[in-house]
């Protein structure tokens, strides 16, 4: 039995070698790329855009993380430690924008607050006046990003905030109350203090999401990474200048995986604490606290949905029709692949932990899980390079017609999903362990029964419900990803991601609409599953 366990765990510990490895190209790759001689057209980003894009970055995520604490903590707040009439509903409705990705919630808002969209052409048939005596300020602006991102992207500090703010955070607010202090003198001294390692772990993620989206940023025109990484490689062809830029963007999102580890590291658990005693809201301040909790959930995601709904049924568009089907095909069979790999590895990597739970194997999976941290399009550059150095390595051996293997193929592209959103996979599957005592694993052993055998008749019954939620996971996020498969994806293939991308920027969306709107549904699967889970 002995002999089996360490069989075991050395074969999937070497599986975790080989998983890690192949996670770590893309990044090792853009780290590389520090070392190459500056190209001419290097110096001339440096000298022109380069501080511009770093700027751009960092206020980029300042007024989003700025937008999104507002609204995540003022909802958290409310749902959290307060009870008021339709708080339940609210609870999981809040949580129904991160289904909306927000490259489609820009389309949106940008069709209708346009000079000749609906917004303004009924504010001027309702005061009389003409085009040029109303100027609203366009939504295609940094601002305007900044504010759709934070309508998409606040769920993630609701949902940590809320919880913290029902335990722990909500028990010293009755405390502070007991001794005198009034609401927003405990609020602001001992409820948001206490709740802070929760609201910065939701910040971190904010703002990770921030730096990675190319959709909003592109279509705003604000240069930022994202945008400077796909010109500099679409755009001028320049390999080695589009890999530095990834390398500078690789920098920050280290520094927030760092404040994001340190934070979960400091935070204190707090599942075994009771709820504290909600606040009662009644009268003018219930409709208050509705009026906050409905705002980001009507400007989030009714209203983008509605808007989608009415196009898709008033501007019917044929060719999306006949191509709906090949497309939904192309983008679905993409999920479900990766859906089903990266379920198989998460799974291969969780049961490393529990089968061998020693050091090398935490930092094996650490290593393995980076990926969801890195942008899209950095990932995408950081692939494609080594692919070139692949198929160029492949070209001097085998000469004969080989040399083009991995580039623009779906396998390129489905490896740069697992390295992705792996993570996803992973944090489902090794929930799903956890909930398994140890003690099952050790009356399965006293029985006679190896390692095989414990897993295939009792962890896999068990982990069906985790296994079954992290390929849907993955298939929701996989479905609205977006720079990479505009990147990776081969000639003549698109997604529905890619087909919205391309008609909204050709100021298409009603065109559009169709696919747009059934990538939202989608994306409520994972938010459902979320608020279960909550």
């Amino acid at each position: 039995m002995r002999n089996s366990l360490t069989r075991s765990s050395a074969l999937w510990t070497l599986t975790a070698w080989l998983i890690a490895g192949l996670v770590c190209v893309p990044i090792l790759v853009t780290l590389l790329s520090i070392t190459t001689a500056p190209s001419p057209i290097w110096n001339h980003l440096k000298a022109t855009v380069l501080t511009e894009y770093v700027v751009n970055s960092i206020v980029l995520m300042g007024l989003t993380g700025t937008c999104s604490l507002v609204l995540g903590v003022s909802t958290g707040w409310l749902i959290g430690a307060c009870t008021f009439r339709g708080q339940r509903t609210l609870a999981w409705l809040l949580m129904l924008p991160l289904a909306a990705p927000a490259y489609i919630v820009a389309y949106v808002y940008t069709d209708l607050l346009e000079v000749s969209g609906p917004v303004q052409t009924t504010l001027r048939l309702w005061l009389s006046l003409q085009i040029d005596e109303l100027q609203l300020p366009s939504i295609r602006s940094m601002p305007g990003a900044a504010l759709l991102l934070s309508l998409v992207l606040y769920p993630y500090i609701y949902l940590l905030s809320r919880n913290s703010f029902a335990g722990r955070s909500g028990a010293q607010f009755d405390a502070a109350r007991v001794l005198g202090h009034g609401p927003y003198s405990a609020f602001f001294r001992i409820a948001f203090p206490a709740a802070r390692p929760a609201i910065i772990g939701g910040l971190a993620l904010v703002l990770m999401e921030t730096l990675a989206d190319f959709g909003v940023v592109s279509y705003f025109a604000v240069p930022t990474f994202s945008t400077g990484i796909y010109r500099t490689w679409i755009g001028l062809g320049d390999t080695e200048a589009a890999l530095k830029l990834a390398s500078l963007m690789l920098l920050f999102v280290i520094a927030l995986v760092g404040i994001e580890e340190f934070n979960r590291r400091t935070s204190v658990d707090r599942s075994d604490l009771s709820r504290a005693s909600p606040i009662t809201l009644t009268g003018g301040r219930a409709v208050i606290a509705m009026t906050v909790c409905a705002v980001p959930v009507i400007f989030g995601f009714v209203l983008p949905v509605c808007t989608l709904a009415i196009y898709a049924v008033t501007h019917w568009d044929p060719l999306l029709s006949r191509n709906f089907g090949s497309l939904a095909l192309n983008s679905t069979s993409l999920a479900v692949t990766t859906g089903v790999l990266a379920t198989l590895i998460a799974f291969a990597l969780a049961y490393l932990k529990r089968l061998s739970p020693s050091p090398l194997s935490h930092s094996l999976i650490r290593i393995s899980t980076l990926g969801y941290a890195l942008p899209g399009i950095l990932l995408a550059v950081a692939i494609l390079e080594a692919a070139g150095a692949l198929n160029q390595w492949q070209a001097e051996w085998w000469p004969a017609g080989t040399s083009v293997v991995l580039s623009g193929s779906v396998a390129i592209l489905l490896y740069a999903y697992l390295c992705r959103f792996l993570t996803v996979a992973y944090q489902s599957v090794d929930a799903g362990f956890s909930a398994i005592s140890d003690d099952v694993d050790a009356a399965a052993r006293t029985l006679g029964a190896g390692p095989g055998q414990t897993l295939w008749r009792i962890h896999l019954p068990l982990l069906k419900p985790s296994i079954l939620a992290a390929t849907l996971l993955v298939f929701v996020d996989v479905m609205r990803e977006l720079p990479a498969t505009l990147i990776l994806r081969p000639f003549n293939f698109d997604t529905l991601a890619t087909r919205v991308y391309r008609l909204a920027s050709d100021e298409r969306l009603a065109d559009a609409s169709l696919a747009a709107i059934f990538i939202v549904l989608v994306g409520v699967i994972p938010v459902l599953l979320l608020h279960r889970s909550a």
